[in-house]
């Protein structure tokens, strides 16, 4: 199938150039200089990519990528810019910019963006179709979030997945470490299996023969030979979790495996080859480790071949609101219940949280409200926050059914949280937007309503 491509481009040299480079590259290409007129194409047709200028004759790249977000047109664009600016960038991303390109335009980086895009929207379908199959997967094999630590995250997916190399995934607990690999090991292509491992829950003197497997005879309990893990994950994906709790004697002979992909079972003197393809995770810094002489150097680096890190919730706030709906949607699933809905008071909670646990603990709170829940709608009251725990400082408090007086209403406990909330942004409406996860009209009317106060 043909790639349609569509460049909004005011400089007509440079339009002119695109277009002919991406014809050359076998796309079916369309120009033109002004918004109004790009707009007018992506309503009448569709695209499967949109190359689009910052300055134009009749407004910004910027502008026109909110209208294609409120028209939802669903159109993948890559921004071109000669302005070197932070801000313009991050605003691209949240308005839905899947990449950013700086000027002068350098026709092998703008290819290698557009392959990675394509491949990416590739990826993208082949998990909804993975989805429509298995409408109930066993485990939540989902990567959502669209604020820009996310999308490096995805990108970083679809590059290993095209790769055997070894893959680290950092980050701390709950955040999703498995799920990555299981996404990189689904669409990498390979006919076998995806066997994990978490290396802390084993001690140390049963984890070798899990990992490399035993031979009949090797220790006492060991009545038959057994096959171990790399043997397992052959031709698939090895998926070794909390490696940084690895043994120094472990860690020796995993670094064999890597080296040299040989191997023997405990108690016996067959070499093994293995071709699994290895990820490992960790909460730890490895290098830190290395440093105070807990993990070796060398295989610090053999693991890090391909470093993908995820970042803490309370780091990606702007991904709590699509995070909860599909957990909600989900968990519902699973406890036999109705979805609930979450209110706007209730999203503002969850953003004032300041998340220990992450998604792990994001799910395992909702899972409590759901089960707690007696209408289709959860409530602050329903969100049983730790009570040991303080908010975030970027809050003055989550509402909670441990710190608020059950006797007030839901409409005293929202005016008090945005009256918090716009004292903290000192009135700032945008970020107060943001960490309530509502719109700017919403926000004005409930200033309204409330009669509150802007510091």
């Amino acid at each position: 199938m043909t790639t349609r491509l569509l460049i909004i481009e005011d400089d007509a040299s440079l339009n002119q150039m695109l277009q002919l480079h991406f014809e050359e590259q076998g796309f079916q290409v369309e120009g033109t200089a002004r918004c109004a007129e790009g707009l007018e194409r992506i309503r009448a047709a569709a695209y499967d990519l949109l190359l689009l200028d910052q300055q134009l004759p009749d407004g910004t790249g910027i502008d026109l990528l909110r209208q294609i977000g409120e028209e939802s047109l669903n159109q993948c664009v890559i921004m071109m810019t000669g302005q070197h600016d932070l801000e313009l960038a991050i605003e691209a991303i949240k308005l839905g910019a899947v990449d950013f390109i700086h000027k002068p335009i350098k026709l092998g980086e703008l290819r290698h963006v557009v392959e990675r895009v394509l491949e990416n929207q590739r990826l993208a379908r082949e998990v909804k179709a993975l989805q429509s199959e298995r409408p109930e997967p066993k485990s939540h094999q989902e990567l959502i979030g669209r604020g820009e630590a996310m999308l490096q995250v995805s990108k970083e997916i679809a590059l290993s997945a095209g790769s055997n190399a070894t893959v680290l995934i950092t980050g701390e607990s709950g955040t999703g470490k498995e799920v990555v690999a299981r996404l990189i090991h689904n669409h990498s292509g390979v006919p076998g299996p995806f066997v994990a491992i978490n290396c802390a829950a084993i001690v140390d003197t049963l984890l070798e023969s899990e990992l490399f497997g035993h031979e009949k005879g090797a220790f006492t309990g060991a009545s038959e030979r057994k096959q171990g893990k790399f043997e397992l994950a052959q031709d698939g994906t090895l998926f070794l979790d909390e490696i940084g709790e690895l043994a120094p004697a472990l860690q020796a002979k995993l670094l064999r495996v890597l080296q040299e992909q040989t191997f023997e079972r405990v108690g016996g003197s067959q070499l093994l080859r293995t071709n699994a393809r290895i990820i490992a995770a960790t909460h730890r810094d490895l290098f830190a480790e290395v440093a105070a002489r807990r993990f070796r150097e060398d295989l610090a680096y053999r693991l890090k071949v391909i470093s993908i890190h995820l970042p803490p919730l309370r780091e990606r706030l702007e991904d709590i609101q699509l995070l909860a709906e599909a957990l909600v949607e989900r968990i519902a699933r699973k406890i036999h219940k109705p979805a609930a809905q979450l209110t706007d008071a209730t999203l503002a909670a969850l953003k004032a949280y300041d998340w220990p646990g992450n998604v792990r603990e994001l799910e395992n709170l909702l899972t409590q409200a759901l089960v707690h829940a007696r209408t289709d709608v959860l409530t602050p009251d329903l969100l049983l926050f730790p009570q040991s725990r303080q908010p975030g400082p970027q809050a003055t408090g989550p509402v909670t059914s441990a710190n608020t007086p059950v006797e007030r209403t839901l409409d005293q406990v929202e005016a008090e949280h945005i009256q918090r909330v716009l004292e903290h942004t000192g009135g700032h409406k945008g970020n107060s937007c943001e960490i309530l996860g509502i719109s700017r009209p919403a926000l004005d009317r409930k200033i309204k309503k409330y009669d509150l106060i802007l510091p």
